[in-house]
């Protein structure tokens, strides 16, 4: 096996970790002596062993003796006390002789000085093994630890034709099964996920995450004159599932209702007379929420757009063609000119089932990377 194969299995080690490690990043560990894997870990949710550590107690628990072997790990080892003692302090104590790593660790608690530390203990140090697939893994954590905002995707369905409903008002379904399982994945893979109260009252959605031991995202509802119903599904079942509802309503007694229902109310400033995107973003990054699935329509897209709160935008586009008039994924005004476009880049196409999910990056967006 070659260094790239040896990275690509921390690769699928560190991806276990999806949706339990936030705001920490993914990450992956192997030991390897004489060409064999010895040991393997990886960080399996906030607060637990990271993954050089898990390796290392996996070599404790079987006997095994890992002086002289190589460790291929994804990301930069820490070196600084958090939940965890610092990674750099383990490699070293174990004898590791030689450490591939992918991704270097933005956080201005590593950044550089991670590596500097092994070295400076004479171990060898080969980075950027893989670094454009272990960067990819944890571009929420980069996003959110150089930035202190949510990394906030636009995630919506269309067809051929850009439409995402037919001129009925029915969407159910546009794209298949595969796809719709797929963005199961998605909403584990955030810490929240967003909509607006429109979506609340023609859907009555229940936003969670319907993988079997899956985890909830955070719901937040952009309500700005608190319309969500009482007895619409997200309201009932608000003690369940962490419920926020943003608003700008200076209304004491129905914000106190839905309290009562186990939501909670973040009130922001009003902006052209909606909820204020971007002062709502400082408020979540600053209580530690690392990444938001925007499930919005049109208005709240074309309003999160215009803010610039938005990093990426994963447009699953099914075989179909509904045609007429009906609702686009972007709406509001529009741009006056193309030369005024939201410009995208990093784009990437899969096929998934029937249906193609285009994936981009938002250009020019504080913090991407």
């Amino acid at each position: 096996m070659t260094n790239e194969d040896f990275m690509r299995e921390a690769l699928i080690l560190a991806r276990k970790g999806m949706g339990f490690t936030s705001p920490n990043p993914m990450v992956g560990a192997v030991i390897v002596r004489k060409g064999e894997i010895i040991a393997a870990g990886y960080h399996k949710k906030y607060g637990d062993l990271h993954a050089e550590r898990s390796a290392f107690a996996y070599c404790e628990e079987n006997g095994i003796n890992c002086k002289g072997a190589d460790m291929y790990v994804t990301l930069e080892p820490c070196c600084h006390h958090g939940k965890q003692p610092p990674c750099t302090d383990a490699v070293i104590a174990h004898g590791i002789k030689r450490i591939f790593i992918g991704s270097s660790d933005p956080n201005p608690l590593v950044a550089g000085k991670g590596v500097e530390i092994l070295r400076d203990h004479g171990i060898e140090v080969i980075e950027g093994i893989l670094k454009d697939e272990c960067d990819a893994l944890n571009e929420i954590f980069f996003h959110y630890i150089t930035t202190g905002l949510p990394f906030v995707t636009m995630k919506y369905a269309m067809t051929l034709d850009g439409k995402i409903a037919c001129y009925t008002g029915e969407s159910k379904w546009i794209t298949g099964e595969t796809s719709r399982a797929h963005v199961q994945q998605e909403r584990l893979r955030h810490s929240a996920i967003m909509v607006g109260v429109g979506t609340v009252l023609a859907d009555d959605p229940l936003l969670t995450c319907r993988l079997e031991n899956g985890r909830d995202p955070i719901r937040i509802i952009c309500d700005s004159s608190l319309r969500t119903p009482l007895s619409s599904n997200i309201v009932k079942t608000a003690n369940k599932v962490p419920t926020i509802i943003a608003t700008i309503s200076d209304d004491r007694e129905k914000a106190s209702r839905y309290e009562e229902s186990g939501c909670r109310i973040i009130k922001t400033a009003p902006k052209d007379g909606h909820v204020d995107l971007s002062a709502l973003m400082k408020l979540l990054g600053k209580e530690r929420l690392d990444s938001i699935l925007l499930e919005g329509g049109g208005e709240l897209n074309w309003s999160a757009l215009n803010e610039g709160i938005v990093s990426k935008v994963q447009a699953y586009i099914a075989p179909k063609l509904f045609g007429g008039s009906s609702k686009t994924p972007v709406s509001g005004q529009g741009v006056p000119v193309p030369t005024d476009a939201f410009m995208l880049e990093q784009s990437s196409i899969v096929h998934i089932g029937d249906d193609i999910l285009i994936e981009s990056r938002v250009k020019n967006v504080h913090g991407n990377n």
